[in-house]
């Protein structure tokens, strides 16, 4: 599913946190690109709101992002040719991104850079001197 580039953008800057773009998205039925979010973040309530919403879609891009070669063959298989893409630039690909540019889908290549930082930033949070080993701290 192509969404419009504002939709795209205000997914990016959800994903950044801005509670604007989260209530922009809201208020234009996009709830499946707020619940996106916490999906790529592995938080299983949000995906599973995209699986009983039938955002089948969405949901295998975030498998496909953790590496699931599944999830990236029905994104192919779907023709949903920029939805891999962006899985497989955040998966460190950059002739994926490239394709994404060159389709002028420039705005899914920003969102997928904003989801990959946002996957780094958390595992670097996780990974502190505190956040490791068998006395791992509680959040």
């Amino acid at each position: 599913m192509l969404y419009p580039k504002e939709a795209i953008e205000k997914a990016g800057a959800w994903m950044e946190g801005d509670p604007r773009a989260k209530a922009w998205l809201q208020e234009s039925n996009y709830e499946e690109l707020v619940q996106l979010k916490d999906a790529v973040s592995r938080y299983p309530k949000a995906f599973e709101y995209l699986l009983i919403n039938k955002h089948f879609v969405l949901a295998a891009f975030v498998n496909s992002i953790w590496d699931d070669k599944k999830a990236l063959k029905l994104l192919m298989d779907k023709k949903e040719f920029f939805w891999a893409a962006m899985s497989n630039y955040i998966n460190g690909d950059e002739n994926a991104h490239a394709f994404l540019i060159k389709n002028n889908l420039k705005h899914y290549a920003d969102l997928a850079h904003k989801i990959q930082a946002k996957i780094r930033k958390e595992g670097d949070d996780r990974t502190g001197l505190f956040n490791s080993g068998p006395f791992k701290a509680e959040k």
